[in-house]
């Protein structure tokens, strides 16, 4: 019931996307009314608050350009173009759609009979910088009557992107801008160290062993935070040049699903969510549109997002047209294509991809589980090719029948995430909590290296969840690739050791971690920090021994992360039953840890997501329908540690928003405040104090 009811209040709020259209009276021989214009030009780049939809007044869609979604007040410099189907939009907007291909109404899907002219946009411009009285206020438009075999129906006419040129080698992407390095003059050097300097903290499960004890698969975590980047840009506006040159500039491909499961809200909610990512690109982020339905087309090259690329981006999105069957493999090779034959490259790249079905190219039915999916994923892309591109595939799944183990298994290969957007209306939500994180990049190819100090000891186990380890020197050391870390974002791993009985001193020495990585705007490799190294004390008889809390907690995290997969692997297998009771084993097990008992927040977002996993296994359709692609896009949260959007997002509750960062966070509050709506709580989860500061020593 809460699902229909949220559809039918979205249908009544974007009223953009689905007005009824006006019988057209094929036979009337009436023009549109005429265009509109002021004295006073402005500039035609969309602005934040351009993007504002209002849900509770008509009015406020009949002032905006559907187009490139600016105002159409009077006295804005812009000719008004109003179409036989009542809708108005910018002169040059709709001259430039039709110009890509469109035939129909970006808002009603109307057919019309008549276009303006393509060569009057020219003399349009012309005569508003011309006129300057304000009595000058109407302009004639003169229009042009489509030929019958335009307006058909056929495939060919299907959707308006198939008419779209496409060059056989993708080497016209416009010039990366050089980057300039901000150094802001009101910080200190201490403030900018404090911005750059990257955060290592080591914990040792507890603070003392007996000299005369052993310690087997004693724990060890070790726990990063990168950098965070300085903030200079305004809530309603783009960022400024200064906040542009303090982080890396981005290569962003949108692979997006067209086909024909797409029409109706959920192609209009996408093309709203396309145009909050193309506001919050700046100038040096170069942007480019795939679409893929049966075939797939690059419908927008690799084109900086100026005030123009901007303009022509959305116009290329606004003229989407659902049709076909969906072709996942075709859309991700075409969006690769774009990487490798680029001439000029930013330092950060990243592919997203949307669809609602399951790809046509593996079978009609849903492959069952443990099927190989490598086959979608172009070889220049999957993250264990030593040659390849490093180009994460942030996939996201469309509503109820999407192929989730697909979409989970692209992630998985390219080293990407996984969303599940159950609620339609939340899109936009999902895409800017994963753009907040790539604008935020602050360190790439991060490598880290944990070495055994004391001669006797050795590595155990190294628990990384998705990231590639490798133990050498017969345990001695152990290397994590972690790769590129969000500003602010944090990432732990535990590894074990075997503690030896050592009687020779009061302290010991156990592990030592290093590490370097690459800053993406000065592009110079940088040294983690020298305070790495962690001991515990040897006492004779131990006494004050300390519990760690972060160690625990993340204990409790790599169990709930097991048990779910365990679950899910239950689940596929017809056995519900056993799926439950394995998380509800684990449920009960973490509410009885010393960091759930001290309210640590990361167990309390644990226990919650265990619990709503039970309830989408509760039979076969939930888990059809929601279950699998929930299960699925937490276990790539976990593994990767890095957020995931789920299920009913706007809903928010503590578990969703578990490794949000910052950047993240504020991106979406952004994106929740453009849409007229309430934000909700972003509740960023930060590590608990050590189990020290909360209990007095035993």
């Amino acid at each position: 019931m809460g699902s229909k009811w949220r559809k039918m209040k979205l249908a009544i709020g974007i009223n953009m996307c689905v007005q009824l259209p006006k019988t057209i009276d094929h036979s009337s021989s009436s023009l549109p009314s005429a265009t509109t214009f002021s004295d006073r030009p402005s500039p035609s780049t969309p602005t934040s608050s351009a993007l504002r939809l209002s849900r509770s007044k008509s009015k406020s869609s009949k002032g905006t350009c559907a187009i490139c979604l600016n105002s159409m007040k009077p006295g804005q410099g812009h000719a008004i173009f109003t179409a036989e189907c009542s809708h108005s939009f910018h002169f040059q907007c709709i001259t430039s759609n039709v110009k890509h291909g469109n035939r129909i109404c970006p808002v009603c899907r109307a057919k019309w009979k008549e276009v303006p002219f393509q060569s009057r946009v020219s003399k349009v411009s012309h005569d508003i910088n011309r006129i300057n009285s304000p009595r000058n206020d109407s302009w004639t438009t003169v229009l042009g009557r489509i030929p019958p075999q335009h307006v058909g129906t056929g495939p060919q006419n299907a959707s308006s992107h198939n008419n779209v040129t496409e060059p056989a080698i993708f080497d016209d992407d416009e010039e990366v801008l050089e980057q300039q390095i901000s150094v802001t003059d009101d910080m200190n050097e201490a403030e900018r160290n404090a911005i750059n300097k990257m955060e290592i903290r080591i914990y040792p499960e507890v603070s003392a062993v007996p000299k005369s004890a052993s310690h087997d698969n004693f724990a060890v975590l070790i726990h990063l935070k990168a950098p965070r980047r300085k903030q200079n840009s305004d809530r309603n506006n783009n960022e400024s040049p200064s906040a542009q040159n303090s982080r890396a500039p981005i290569d962003l491909v949108t692979v997006l699903d067209v086909s024909g499961s797409m029409s109706g809200t959920k192609i209009a909610l996408l093309k709203r969510a396309m145009g909050f990512v193309i506001q919050n690109l700046s100038s040096s982020d170069r942007l480019s549109v795939i679409t893929f339905s049966s075939t797939a087309r690059r419908i927008f090259p690799l084109r900086r997002m100026t005030d123009a690329g901007k303009q022509d981006a959305l116009q290329a999105v606004n003229s989407l047209i659902p049709n076909g069957v969906t072709n996942i493999a075709e859309g991700l090779k075409k969006g690769a294509k774009v990487f490798v034959d680029r001439r000029w490259k930013n330092p950060v790249g990243s592919i997203i991809l949307l669809s609602d079905g399951q790809d046509s190219s593996i079978n009609s039915s849903r492959p069952s589980f443990g099927n190989d999916y490598r086959s979608l994923v172009p070889n220049s892309i999957h993250r264990d090719n030593g040659d390849g591109l490093h180009i994460p595939v942030h996939a996201f799944g469309f509503g109820v029948d999407h192929d989730a183990s697909a979409m989970h298994s692209i992630s998985e290969i390219s080293g990407g995430t996984f969303s599940f957007i159950e609620a339609e209306d939340v899109i936009q939500d999902a895409f800017a909590q994963c753009i907040g994180g790539l604008l935020s990049v602050v360190v790439q190819e991060l490598q880290l290296e944990v070495q055994c100090v004391h001669p006797h000891l050795h590595l155990g186990s190294v628990k990384a969840g998705s990231y590639q380890t490798s133990l050498i020197d017969s345990g001695k050391m152990a290397s994590i690739r972690v790769g590129d870390l969000y500003a602010e974002e944090e990432r732990d791993f535990l590894v074990t050791v075997n503690v030896p009985v050592d009687k020779s001193s009061s302290e010991m020495s156990l592990l030592i971690v290093k590490g370097v990585y690459r800053d993406p705007v000065t592009k110079e490799m940088v040294a983690l920090g020298v305070n790495s190294e962690v001991k515990i004390e040897r006492p004779d008889v131990a006494r004050d021994v300390v519990v760690s809390i972060e160690v625990d907690k993340q204990r409790n995290r790599l169990e709930a992360a097991e048990a779910m997969a365990e679950a899910r692997a239950k689940a596929e297998r017809g056995d519900l039953t056993g799926a439950v009771s394995v998380l509800e084993r684990c449920h009960q097990a973490l509410n009885e840890t010393i960091s759930a008992k001290a309210g640590d927040e990361l167990c309390i977002a644990l226990s919650a997501e265990l619990k709503e996993m039970q309830e989408r296994m509760a039979n076969q359709r939930v888990y059809e329908q929601s279950g699998r692609a929930y299960v699925l896009s937490g276990l790539c949260a976990h593994s990767g540690q890095r957020a995931t959007a789920r299920g009913d997002y706007s809903d928010s509750t503590s578990f969703v928003n578990a490794y949000r960062t910052p950047s993240m966070a504020d991106m979406v509050t952004r994106s929740q405040t453009m849409l007229l709506r309430t934000p909700q709580p972003v509740n960023v989860l930060r590590p608990a104090r050590s189990y020290s500061d909360r209990q007095p020593k035993k």
